[in-house]
């Protein structure tokens, strides 16, 4: 999903690496993907040196596999101009300290509440009492943008010496389903491989994402909402629809 989303969102030549037993599923659903097997982190180094941005965690687990790919991703990115979109099972690994983020700090964080808790070390409840708090204490620890998702998804980011704490207000209830998250991830990617800055694209993938949410309710209602459905939105918005 986050792969397509990237893809509709504009990024042009999308490629994924997984397992090798995934491979064909990938290829069913999305023929135009690039869809490579890696079976050895050690294999991932052509594939990461060809890219210019990365989304990396949908799918990803927590297995030995998950952690040599992660941290081999994060570990290549030295001396290179790559931008990062990290989700799901690699904030898992983060909050478990087993990998180390690129000191340039060109990546997006996008927890929901529970992955925020686990990378703030406090509980979900703490979280979502206080999400401004929280959205800016993950900045304030891990660097980058801290994106906290949620109603009213929040955005803090530093910019010329100063936080910045925003919030998006489109969204709505049929958002709380499945691979919402990997739909926005990819959006996020698909806007910083055309050039975005990692600022700018957070906010606009946001609202493209949400909006889009909104647009697909407005038609056929909140309820049963599915991630997917958001992708032909999203392919308008992004060409000015």
């Amino acid at each position: 999903m986050a792969a397509e989303a990237a893809a509709r969102a504009g990024a042009g030549l999308v490629s994924v690496a997984t397992r090798s037993e995934h491979v064909p599923a990938f290829i069913s659903r999305c023929p135009e993907l690039m869809v490579n097997a890696v079976d050895d982190a050690s294999t991932l180094a052509p594939l990461l040196n060809k890219a210019t941005t990365i989304v990396i965690g949908p799918g990803l687990g927590q297995t030995d596999w998950s952690l040599n790919c992660l941290q081999t991703t994060l570990d290549n990115q030295t001396g290179k101009q790559q931008s990062f979109v990290i989700d799901a099972d690699a904030l898992n690994l983060l909050s478990k300290n087993k990998v180390n983020l690129p000191v340039s700090k060109q990546f997006i964080l996008t927890p929901h509440p529970g992955e925020a808790s686990r990378l703030l070390g406090c509980s979900c409840d703490e979280v979502k009492t206080d999400r401004e708090d929280a959205c800016l204490k993950l900045q304030q620890k891990y660097g980058g943008i801290s994106l906290l998702k949620g109603a009213a998804t929040l955005i803090a980011s530093e910019e010329s010496g100063r936080v910045m704490l925003e919030s998006c207000s489109h969204g709505n209830p049929g958002m709380g389903s499945g691979g919402m998250g990997d739909i926005l991830s990819g959006v996020l990617g698909g806007l910083l491989a055309q050039g975005f800055s990692l600022a700018d694209s957070t906010r606009l993938g946001v609202c493209i994402h949400s909006l889009s949410a909104d647009l697909a309710a407005a038609e056929t209602g909140e309820r049963g909402l599915m991630a997917t459905d958001l992708l032909p939105y999203i392919h308008k918005l992004v060409n000015n629809g």
